[in-house]
């Protein structure tokens, strides 16, 4: 069952990512294969830095181990693409209960159903898990979190429209003390007035957590719109300065041509993706693993 599970899920990510491996596809080894590679993993918004980087090294090995086949060429790049995420860790850390996972991101990046994808897969693994819902400024942000909450079978924390976002979460984490659960989820607010009220209050939910779970392990996921290409990176470097990002959840990888920014990311900010989402259904959200992206791609 659970094999079919990942075969299921596997099938969506090739889909989902069929568009980039189109771009990353070529047959002729000659002068011009770098400069067309170089022009395509743009297009696939691996963004400048990285792919530069890639094609420096792809330049180095053609010439060092005289790559002649367009296959060769196409298991170098392979390779490149493997060192950038070698050390890309996406195990969770839970180890001290309740562990804290604080969701960050910007509105329409797809954190409420994150959310409820990620629980569920933790209540897959025997976990007890208890949602905050700390979004307290978004109308319906509430409702929408409950429908998923339900869906996964988590315990969902919530106060009035408007309220406090920070003592919502002081209220979540009473609950799960008081309930011994293994995981207390987080939902933050995507979107308030200007960016700075949004990460002041970001910061505020942090202390909150800190003061109260002093020994609990806490992960700080951002969620990221994989379909908005560059525009994601720049959202990493503007919530890891205020919230110690520790991994990245990506969403809608189905359909988009720039499943490349993926790359991007790891290279550029050195911080892991924990999960990847490609479809709708609560299934559709699973540990990301670089092998089978780098399948899916190449």
């Amino acid at each position: 069952m659970c094999e079919n599970i990942k075969m299921g899920f596997f099938d969506k990510l090739k889909q989902g990512l069929a568009k980039t491996k189109q771009v990353f596809s070529f047959t002729k080894v000659d002068e011009n294969l770098l400069d067309e590679l170089e022009e395509k993993l743009i297009i696939a918004d691996v963004g400048m830095e990285t792919t530069e980087k890639i094609i420096s090294n792809l330049r180095t090995r053609i010439k060092k181990e005289n790559l002649k086949e367009a296959e060769q060429v196409k298991q170098a790049l392979r390779e490149e693409i493997e060192e950038i995420f070698k050390d890309n860790n996406p195990e969770l850390d839970l180890t001290n209960k309740p562990a804290v996972i604080l969701m960050v991101g910007v509105n329409g990046a797809g954190k409420t159903t994150s959310i409820g994808k990620i629980a569920n897969n933790l209540i897959k693994q025997g976990k007890k898990v208890i949602i905050a819902s700390g979004d307290t400024f978004r109308a319906a942000a509430t409702e929408q979190l409950e429908v998923w909450a339900n869906r996964a079978g988590a315990e969902l924390v919530k106060g009035p429209e408007g309220s406090d976002p920070a003592s919502v979460i002081f209220d979540s984490i009473k609950v799960a003390k008081e309930k011994k659960a293994d995981v207390l989820i987080c939902d933050t607010a995507g979107r308030l007035q200007n960016k700075k009220y949004l990460m002041d209050e970001l910061e505020k939910i942090k202390r909150v957590i800190d003061r109260e779970l002093p020994n609990s392990s806490k992960e700080v996921l951002l969620v990221l719109d994989a379909s908005t290409g560059q525009n994601a990176i720049s959202q990493v470097k503007s919530f890891t300065e205020t919230t110690g990002v520790t991994g990245l959840v990506l969403t809608k990888l189905d359909g988009t041509a720039k499943g490349g920014v993926v790359i991007g990311i790891v290279d550029e900010n050195k911080i892991p993706i924990k999960y990847i989402g490609v479809g709708e259904q609560i299934e559709d959200m699973e540990v990301f693993n670089s092998k089978d992206f780098i399948d899916a791609i190449i």
